[in-house]
């Protein structure tokens, strides 16, 4: 009884914050900050404490450590490839931006399609939006030029899960719209199904969709 409002937050929020000033005189306790560097974007959010504060508190804190393992192992790797240009095509990073300068910058295709063939990844293609889109929706250049006329940033990003994306937009890439896409699929299921009358699991017969679909994309189909 007796206690003011900003008490109650002092006990009872947290914050993601560079802003210590502004967290202080909303209420929230110095040591309930969460602070990370001035430069952390919304695309590097997810590994700052922007990200795995909300995200450690619903999947704790060892499956964030994990992700956070996973995240460390790319970066390693696309560091050590890179300082020897021998191994450069075995990297999957820059194979997938040198096919990504070819499809925008030497063919001229405006849009990407990302296409996880897992519901769990339904969310994907927008969080590579933001990776890419934000990171290049930009109209000058790092020295603070304009891009010369004629150039994009980048390309559209968009994307679903493939059974999704199978009865909406595949139907105009298959009449002949070109669009670079890229089909995720996955070795093991995350809920795998059999069934004692069915010939083939849940997991198969969606994989035979991720393998069929880009092999008709790309050779299409005669009359006979």
């Amino acid at each position: 009884m007796g206690e003011k409002p900003e008490d109650f937050i002092a006990k009872h929020v947290c914050a993601g914050s560079t802003n210590i000033e502004g967290t202080s005189k909303f209420g929230i306790a110095k040591d309930a900050v969460f602070g990370f560097w001035d430069w952390v974007g919304g695309r590097y959010s997810v590994s700052s404490a922007v990200g795995l504060l909300p995200l450690s508190l619903f999947y704790g804190s060892d499956v964030m450590n994990g992700f956070l393992a996973g995240m460390h192992s790319v970066d390693e790797n696309l560091r050590t490839i890179t300082q020897s240009s021998t191994n450069m095509g075995e990297n999957t990073c820059v194979m997938l931006a040198l096919i990504g300068f070819y499809n925008t910058y030497i063919c001229g295709h405006n849009s990407r399609a990302i296409l996880p063939y897992c519901q769990a990844l339904h969310r994907f293609a927008a969080h590579v939006q933001q990776l890419d889109m934000e990171s290049n929706g930009k109209t000058v250049s790092l020295a603070g030029e304009r891009l010369p006329s004629g150039v994009d940033a980048g390309p559209i990003v968009f994307g679903e899960p493939g059974t999704n994306g199978q009865h909406s937009f595949y139907q105009l890439m298959h009449q002949g719209r070109t669009i670079p896409a890229e089909f995720i699929g996955f070795c093991k299921s995350q809920t795998p199904m059999d069934h004692k009358d069915e010939p083939v699991s849940n997991h198969d017969e969606l994989m035979s969709n991720y393998f069929a679909q880009p092999d008709a994309l790309a050779l299409g189909k005669t009359i006979e």
